[in-house]
């Protein structure tokens, strides 16, 4: 781990070198249900392996006639059980799902899920070629990685990056890069020749990325968006120094949740630091996982990576969102709303209803309960940590983060 004073040092040097281009934000509507870029994180309910023209999913517990079902994996391997659900439980370049209709001896299929896109992630579009969508530059690999082309396109100053057929990278600033039109995220699924998890678009079509995704550093200032590990979505390097501000104009406080974490040993490590004094708020690492929440009473965050040089890991997605005092008067109006209707609910169902002693005796019975941080920090004074208990967590999870120095 790099000294206080090394870290400061080089945290110096980096704001004057970190990218001036603000971060995309994830943008309105619900969240992203991937943060992975082949799907292998997706819980959501899609049973058709397309939303119109698709064909229903078998059950996991009733495909016992194939590699992938319960029997084989009961514990939940993979987002498997008793539901039709698409998954990605072998780490393919996206969900499937086994289908009844059999064609050419195929027994399984790719599902089109719009939601299961990760951020950053901007979409599969048709290549017609003389000019293709980015016209900045290109090579082509027999090792080609999603982020080997990234880093490739970022190196030379472009926004985007696109990969083709599994081994073409091409580099641009084109905005119409959509002139051809959109096609189906299945139609992107030629595998990487250097990572056969990882979708590198088909033979006329293009799979575009952002080149901020796996960038060691840079400079976030929406109100919302979601900061990725270095290399991602290949596995960090060894030897990783990295910092990110997290500046939201107007913010009371930002929310953060880590919707993938994936670090396998102490010594690499993430943190969070007061963006004006650069004390450290919380620290999280292979012993140390990051609570299922964290709400920090800034505007202004530093988010720090360090790898040492001997393992490496997938990384981690960070989701950050700001609140206003409008946001958090909302909030408070919603919940008490919530809290109210709660109460009059209870108090017509007790009035209509004596509950039996079975029932008494069921509501004594302790629950289970998770936990959501909030970290309250002024530099003039000491970090307060208050715990907020959440219905399907138990208490013995402890996870909580390191506050030190």
């Amino acid at each position: 781990m790099a000294p206080p004073a090394a870290r400061l040092a080089l945290l110096s040097a980096a704001a004057l070198t970190l990218a001036a281009r603000p971060a995309p934000s994830p943008g309105p509507g619900p969240g992203p249900e991937c943060f992975t870029a082949n799907g292998a994180d997706y819980r959501g309910t899609q049973n058709w392996t397309a939303l119109q023209g698709g064909k229903p999913c078998l059950f996991w517990n009733e495909t016992f006639q194939h590699p992938y079902n319960t029997l084989k994996y009961p514990n939940g391997e993979g987002g498997l059980g008793e539901h039709n659900y698409c998954r990605n439980p072998d780490g393919d370049v996206s969900p499937w799902c086994y289908v009844a209709e059999h064609e050419d001896g195929v027994y399984w299929k790719y599902c089109e899920i719009p939601a299961c896109q990760m951020p950053g992630n901007l979409g599969c579009y048709k290549d017609h070629g003389n000019p293709p969508p980015l016209t900045g530059t290109s090579k082509t690999s027999n090792k080609l990685t999603i982020q080997t082309c990234i880093s490739f396109c970022r190196s030379q100053r472009f926004k985007f990056a696109g990969m083709e057929s599994g081994y073409a990278c091409f580099c641009g600033n084109n905005p119409d890069y959509w002139k051809y039109g959109e096609a189906a995220s299945t139609e992107c699924n030629s595998v990487c020749f250097g990572d056969h998890t990882q979708p590198c678009g088909g033979d006329g079509r293009i799979i575009l990325f952002d080149t901020l995704v796996g960038a060691c550093g840079g400079n976030y200032s929406a109100m919302s968006s979601v900061v990725y590990s270095p290399d991602f979505p290949d596995t960090y390097a060894t030897g990783r120094v990295c910092y990110w501000t997290i500046r939201v104009p107007g913010a009371s406080r930002i929310h953060f949740s880590f919707p993938l974490f994936d670090i396998r040993d102490s010594a690499d490590m993430v943190e969070l630091l007061d963006g004006y004094t650069h004390r450290v708020l919380a620290r999280f690492h292979g012993r140390s996982r990051p609570p299922l929440s964290l709400n920090v009473s800034l505007d202004f965050v530093i988010l720090y990576f360090f790898s040492d040089r001997i393992n490496q890991a997938q990384g981690f997605a960070v989701l950050y969102e700001g609140w206003t005092v409008y946001g958090l008067a909302t909030l408070l109006i919603l919940t008490v709303t919530a809290i109210v209707a709660k109460i009059l609910l209870h108090v017509t169902f007790k009035s209509h209803r004596v509950p039996a002693s079975g029932d008494l005796r069921d509501c004594h019975q302790p629950g289970t309960s998770g936990e959501i941080w909030s970290i309250f920090y002024k530099p003039s004074t000491s970090i307060s940590i208050f715990k907020k208990k959440l219905k399907g967590q138990s208490q013995q999870d402890d996870r909580n983060p390191l506050v030190s120095d």
